[in-house]
């Protein structure tokens, strides 16, 4: 059973910075992709970085990019979003989620979320 665990939320003034970690287990994650999303209230649930576990590759919305950095520990087995200059339109829940590199490229395990607040 794959299980996806976030942590690090918290609230933080505007400028400041946040590590949340996502801690991933119940499986080998070679050939496989683990990704932040991010859900404000009253919005949609929204894609923020992935990374490619094997390769260590990256994709950002552009929304953060230059803001985030996403980056993955295989010996732990977690999945960092380092997130700097935070801007009160960051505030959201963020989950990490995880799909494999082969079609249909569905996010199908999901962790139960972790709230970040940005005070302005």
């Amino acid at each position: 059973q794959v299980h996806m665990v976030e942590s690090g939320g918290g609230l933080v003034q505007a400028g400041g910075s946040l590590r949340l970690s996502c801690a991933a287990s119940g499986r080998s994650f070679n050939n496989y992709v683990v990704a932040w999303f991010r859900q404000a209230p009253g919005k949609e649930r929204g894609f923020v970085a992935s990374i490619s576990w094997s390769s260590g590759s990256t994709v950002y919305a552009d929304s953060v990019k230059g803001r985030f950095t996403i980056s993955r520990d295989r010996v732990k087995n977690t999945v960092y979003l380092q997130m700097n200059s935070l801007k009160p339109e960051d505030t959201a829940v963020y989950y990490c989620a995880t799909r494999s590199v082969r079609p249909p490229y569905k996010y199908d395990y999901w962790g139960q979320g972790t709230q970040v607040t940005v005070s302005s």
